[in-house]
């Protein structure tokens, strides 16, 4: 059967875009594989970056902080990353909340984005999450199950993240800046010991919170371990 279109009548309301009531979406091509879709909702509009084919079959998923935003910490990290990996084939796209600052609302809009893409294509995916974001990354990677194929943490809090064990053997990084100077360290720690010690962390030598720091090295970090992530899964036969 396939999926009720968001607000299409009859509809149940059991899919995350059925779930944000959805009463219509556009969309526009801004650069060469780069698409910006807005979603209207009766809870406020959804807007979403698109890189890359919108039927790529791996896709990954930005996550903004408490304020929202769609570039990502270490001077436009999320724009960077989505265009690079994007080349190489894969679907990269970036949230703007609803509601951002609530955890539940936005955790919901990234598994819109994720039936977005899903409708489209997509079988893997990797959540990214910048702060408080990085709590919507891991929400909404536990949401996805089977098809989370990995979860990168970049100066997350802790709160929100305590179900963390619950990942599994999906891939985790976290990355904390040694300087944060809103979110100690000993955030990212918590959430590795509540995730079982598992997973990978680092903490960025002299970054602060928004890892400017540490922009090349970052990067550099994403490109090889987002796509080793999602070949990972591939093998596996995962999602």
């Amino acid at each position: 059967m396939e999926p009720s279109e968001p607000g299409a009548p009859g509809a149940e309301r059991s899919t995350p875009l059925d779930r944000i009531r959805g009463l219509a979406l556009q969309h526009v091509e801004i650069a060469p594989g780069l698409e910006h879709l807005e979603l209207y909702t009766l809870e406020g509009l959804l807007g979403l970056l698109w890189h890359g084919e919108r039927g790529a079959s791996e896709v990954v998923l930005a996550c903004g902080g408490a304020m929202g935003g769609l570039l990502g910490p270490a001077n436009g990290l999320y724009h960077d990353l989505g265009t690079a990996l994007a080349a190489r084939g894969f679907g990269f796209v970036r949230v703007s909340y609803r509601r951002p600052n609530d955890l539940a609302a936005c955790t919901l809009d990234v598994g819109a984005a994720a039936d977005l893409a899903f409708r489209a294509g997509a079988r893997r995916f990797v959540t990214v999450g910048h702060s408080f974001g990085g709590a919507v990354a891991l929400n909404a990677a536990l949401a996805l199950g089977a098809a989370a194929s990995g979860v990168v943490l970049l100066a997350t809090q802790s709160a929100g993240c305590e179900r963390a064990a619950r990942l599994g053997d999906v891939p985790l990084l976290l990355v904390h800046g040694e300087r944060d100077e809103l979110l100690p360290p000993q955030a990212s720690e918590v959430v590795h010991a509540l995730a079982g010690g598992r997973g990978e962390l680092e903490i960025a030598p002299g970054a602060g919170h928004l890892l400017l720091e540490a922009s090349d090295s970052l990067r550099a970090r994403l490109l090889a371990w987002i796509p080793a992530a999602f070949e990972r899964a591939r093998s596996r036969g995962e999602g």
